[in-house]
C-alpha cells in the first residue's frame, strides 16, 4: 500500500504539525500577549482525548513531526501522559515540545521518559531583571535550573529560542550564544513577529533583523554557513570556535521560509491554520465533534484544508497588525 501524503496547493509535502495543548501561560511575554490576557473558556478548548484523535489522524495522514506548544504546553494537566500516547504512534518520527522552560526542573525527566525527543526553550535574556521586564512574570533562575534539569534527564539538541528586540536585548546576543556554547545548546534567533494587538513597544523600533544578528555574531565569532534542517522554519549556521551547536535564524521579514513551507497549526480550540501569517483555517472540532468515531471524515477535512494553503505570508515591518490573534493562540 501507497504511503499516504498531504500535498498542497503548491505541490509542497506537509508533514510537520505544530499543535497547541493550551492558550494559558504562566509568563506575558510582551512580544506574545497583552498582560491582561483574556482566554478560553474551557468548553472551547480542545480535550486531550480529540487531541490525541487529531494527531492520529494527522500521522495516519504521513505527518511524521508534532512539535506541541501552548501557551505555555506544561501548565496544563496531563501533558506527560498525551506525550506518552502520541509518542508511541506508528509512523511519527518525531515528538518535540516547546516550553518556556519554567515546569522544566519537575518535568524534564517525565517528558523525557515519555517519549519525547527534543525540546525548544524560550531564553531571551540573561540579566534576572530585564528577563523579568520582558516576560513580566519569569523568574530566570527557575527556567535556567529547568534547561539544565532538561540536560540531566537525557534531553540531547535542546535549542533555546530569542526573540531578538532592538534597545531591548540585542545587546546580550553574544552572551546568549555564549551559553548555549557552555552548556552545549542549539540557539535560534528569532524575528518579532506582528501577531496580536500590543501597546507595550513599537514594533516598527524593535524591529532587528537576523542580518543584524548574524553581524554581531560575527564580531566575536566566525559564522560557517550550513544546509541542515530540522524541518522547521530555522536557517541553520555553524561557528569555527564551536562546532558542536548550531545557529539557527527564524527570520519572517527579512528572509521568509515560506517556499519550502511544510507545516501547518492546530490551535487549542480546534482551528487548523495553514499559514502563521493569514487567516486561513478550517474548524476541525467541528467535524470531531460532529462526527465522533469517524475519523474517516475527520482526515477528509484535513486532506480537503490543504488547498486553503496559501503560498506565503506577507508580514511587514511596521506596527501594523497583520493578524489580530496573539502568539499564544496560534501555537507557537
Amino acid at each position: 500500500m501507497s504511503e499516504r501524503v498531504l500535498i498542497d496547493g503548491y505541490n509542497r509535502r506537509v508533514d510537520y504539525l505544530r499543535m497547541s495543548v493550551t492558550d494559558r501561560c504562566d509568563f506575558r511575554c510582551v512580544y506574545c500577549m497583552a498582560e491582561d490576557m483574556q482566554f478560553l473558556p474551557r468548553q472551547r478548548v480542545l480535550t486531550l482525548e480529540e487531541i490525541y484523535q487529531l494527531a492520529q489522524s494527522f500521522v495516519a495522514l504521513g505527518t511524521r513531526k508534532i512539535r506541541l506548544t501552548g501557551g505555555e504546553p506544561l501548565i496544563r494537566p496531563g501533558v506527560v501522559g498525551l506525550c506518552k500516547q502520541i509518542a508511541a504512534l506508528p509512523g511519527l518520527r518525531e515528538l518535540c515540545l516547546t516550553t518556556n522552560g519554567s515546569q522544566l526542573g519537575k518535568l524534564a525527566s517525565p517528558l523525557f521518559d515519555a517519549g519525547v525527543k527534543r525540546l525548544n526553550v524560550s531564553l531571551d535574556s540573561l540579566d534576572a531583571a530585564r528577563f523579568k521586564q520582558m516576560t513580566r512574570t519569569g523568574d530566570l533562575a527557575q527556567v535556567i535550573d529547568g534547561i539544565d534539569a532538561a540536560r540531566a534527564a537525557g534531553f540531547t539538541r535542546t535549542k533555546l529560542n530569542c526573540v531578538v528586540m532592538q534597545g531591548r536585548n540585542d545587546h546580550e546576543i553574544n552572551d546568549l550564544v555564549q551559553f548555549a556554547i557552555e552548556r552545549d545548546l542549539d540557539i535560534s534567533f528569532i524575528e518579532e513577529m506582528p501577531l496580536g494587538i500590543i501597546s507595550e513597544h513599537s514594533r516598527a523600533e524593535s524591529f532587528f533583523s537576523s542580518t543584524q544578528v548574524r553581524e554581531r555574531i560575527a564580531e566575536r565569532y566566525t559564522l560557517i554557513d550550513s544546509a541542515e534542517s530540522t524541518q522547521g522554519p530555522s536557517r541553520y549556521w555553524r561557528l569555527a570556535e564551536a562546532p558542536h551547536i548550531r545557529l539557527g535564524f527564524i527570520s519572517p521579514h527579512s528572509h521568509n521560509f515560506c517556499g519550502t513551507c511544510n507545516r501547518v497549526r492546530l490551535t487549542v480550540e480546534g482551528r487548523l491554520l495553514l499559514c502563521l501569517g493569514n487567516e486561513h483555517s478550517v474548524d476541525l472540532k467541528a467535524v470531531l465533534r460532529a462526527h465522533p468515531g469517524q475519523p474517516e471524515r475527520l482526515e477528509k477535512a484535513i486532506i480537503e484544508a490543504m488547498k486553503l494553503k496559501p503560498y506565503r505570508h506577507n508580514f511587514e515591518v511596521n506596527d501594523d497588525v497583520q493578524v489580530v490573534r496573539f502568539m499564544n493562540m496560534t501555537g507557537g
